[in-house]
């Protein structure tokens, strides 16, 4: 009888291999759920190959479904969450009704941010525009800096000027 023995994340793992090379990854409900769950959490490929133990090719060859979905796939983990959620609260639970009406208001903002973001501004400038970059604010800081210097010894002056 082999039992198999397992890592601290629940990983099988033999203490001796018995064939040269490495095994051949076998694809689980459990390692299609962990790829789609690091895909909605925006982890890069090399990322979920490496934490998954595999190299980046076997990850496409097995995962090209859950890869593929990387645009939709936050959406769907949130609305997997709203799902539990209300199911929850349907069957009675206080905290996941709570839960649910959280995650509701955070839908909220998020379509209204998106909404915002969407509009044009208001007076016609982009976003792009107003950003200055480090030269310009240095620049600005000299002349500020000039003009203080300045504002400075006139006033100094005219101090001097009702001492003599």
């Amino acid at each position: 009888m082999v039992t198999e023995n397992f890592d601290l994340f629940g990983n099988p793992y033999v203490e001796r291999p018995t064939k040269r090379g490495r095994p051949p990854h076998e694809v689980t409900k459990k390692t299609r759920n962990r790829v789609s769950m690091l895909v909605a959490l925006g982890w890069t490929n090399p990322r979920i190959a490496s934490a998954l133990g595999v190299t980046l090719p076997t990850l496409h060859k097995h995962y090209f479904y859950e890869l593929r979905q990387r645009d939709v796939a936050r959406d769907r983990l949130e609305l997997r969450r709203l799902e539990l959620a209300w199911e929850m609260a349907e069957g009675g639970n206080v905290g996941a009704f709570k839960e649910f009406g959280k995650l509701l208001e955070r839908n909220d903002r998020m379509e209204i941010e998106r909404e915002m973001g969407a509009k044009p501004q208001e007076d016609g400038k982009s976003a792009a525009a107003e950003r200055v970059g480090k030269k310009v604010i240095d620049k600005q800081r000299a002349i500020d800096a000039d003009a203080d210097l300045m504002a400075e010894l006139e006033r100094e002056a005219s101090h001097n000027v009702g001492h003599c």
